[in-house]
């Protein structure tokens, strides 16, 4: 008996999929309307088995070692996107259900980045090779959401207009401390220090990044304003103007989230305020996807508004603003998984055809979780006084064509 075609028949209602199995085989699932054609071959009887037991991560797996193939020339995107129009269904399965139960379980062990453990699990990710990453990434090695003024606007443009768009909610002022958790390779930091006239003490404990960080900022003629520091967030002290962190709260795990607002609202001067940035989802408290928890970002965690705002209500932060990106992160996956495709030969010499698969399969899933599922990325400001941040938001369009005219001038 065959356990696959039970609980493809149950999942897939839109476009339709044709599983090829090992023994040649052929059975359609889907009604061939509204949804992609796609057609896979299992080269043995045991993927079979795995993928009806946890599709989410078998089904990635399988892929990654050349056990699930695509037929007709189709990529994983391709898959990835019948997945997402069918997403539904896969959760409602009796076997599914159950397994959820276990990861809903499990999940406050599994996001309890404590000191040492956080640092190894963000550099399982960030450590790769920087070449990887510049393949891909805009000039300045933008690893977070863009804002995409129009969606048409090149990555270069919507990456350099979100540097923008965050200095101006920052209302930042020269001379001004600001610290950034989470600095990447170092693109916010520098861009404030150049545009913003601040000083910046920018912390990571990826070694790559930092390393990286460092010779960028010599190379912008801004290194004496920044401080690059390789330390855990918890381990910060002083006080500083602005706090910033972009991209970081996705890595702090739900059992540390009243502690990274602490340690926030400590280092925020009296007067000032801070800009947090990060991926959200607009469904319930949940769990990590297996395969990103296993592959990508161990430790991971995208929170439920629900859990953030119920965080700065116990440690009686203020949140002056909330703004939802949900489709900037999208165009900005989807122009990541272009370029990525465009120069993948050249990635798969450099790490390996293995890796390049896992990546098809991870920049797709996040793009099409943005696109059909319930991803979108937040940002807030948030103050330990009621009234720091400004009451009417025109103040940051007024400073975005402000900074808009100096880079002009600049140029």
């Amino acid at each position: 008996m065959r356990l696959l075609p039970n609980l493809l028949s149950r999942f897939v209602k839109n476009g339709r999929l044709t599983v090829i199995f090992e023994d040649g085989f052929r059975q359609a699932f889907g009604s061939g309307q509204d949804g992609p054609d796609v057609t896979i071959r299992l080269t043995d009887k045991a993927v079979e088995r795995e993928i009806f037991f946890n599709p989410e991560l078998k089904a990635a797996e399988a892929y990654m070692d050349g056990r699930l193939l695509i037929e007709n020339g189709g990529k994983a995107f391709d898959l990835l996107s019948l997945f997402s129009v069918n997403r539904t269904g896969l959760a409602a399965h009796p076997v599914q259900k159950a397994l959820r139960k276990v990861w809903r379980a499990l999940r406050r062990r599994q996001q309890n980045n404590k000191l040492g453990l956080a640092a190894k699990n963000v550099q399982h990710h960030y450590d790769i090779p920087t070449k990887f990453y510049e393949l891909w990434l805009d000039e300045a090695m933008t690893y977070s959401c863009a804002y995409y003024t129009a969606p048409d606007n090149s990555l270069q443009q919507a990456q350099m207009d979100k540097h923008r768009h965050i200095a101006a909610k920052l209302k930042l002022e020269p001379g001004m401390h600001v610290m950034e958790i989470g600095s990447g390779w170092g693109a916010l930091a520098i861009y404030l220090a150049k545009y913003c006239d601040v000083k910046v003490t920018a912390i990571n404990v990826s070694t790559e990044q930092l390393a990286a960080s460092r010779l960028r900022a010599i190379e912008a003629g801004v290194a004496h304003q920044i401080d690059f520091r390789e330390v855990d967030y918890r381990e910060v002290s002083g006080q500083f103007d602005r706090v910033v962190s972009i991209g970081m709260m996705e890595h702090v795990g739900v059992v540390h989230f009243d502690s990274y607002f602490t340690i926030i609202n400590r280092l925020l001067k009296e007067g000032g305020f801070a800009l947090v940035h990060a991926i959200g989802r607009m469904s319930p408290p949940g769990t990590t996807a297996p395969f990103i928890r296993k592959y990508i970002f161990p430790g991971g965690y995208v929170p439920a508004l629900s859990e953030v705002f119920a965080s700065l209500e116990r440690t009686g932060i203020w949140c002056a603003d909330c703004e939802n990106l949900r489709l900037h992160y999208y165009w900005t996956i989807h122009d990541w998984r272009l370029g990525y495709e465009a120069r993948r030969e050249e990635a798969v010499a450099m790490m390996g055809e293995r890796f390049c698969r896992m990546w098809d399969f991870y920049l797709a899933s996040a793009e099409l979780g943005f696109l059909n599922g319930s991803n979108f990325v937040f940002q807030i400001l948030i103050s330990t006084r009621r009234d720091d941040v400004p009451v009417i938001r025109d103040y940051i369009v007024e400073e975005e064509r402000r900074l808009l005219s100096s880079m002009q001038t600049s140029a």
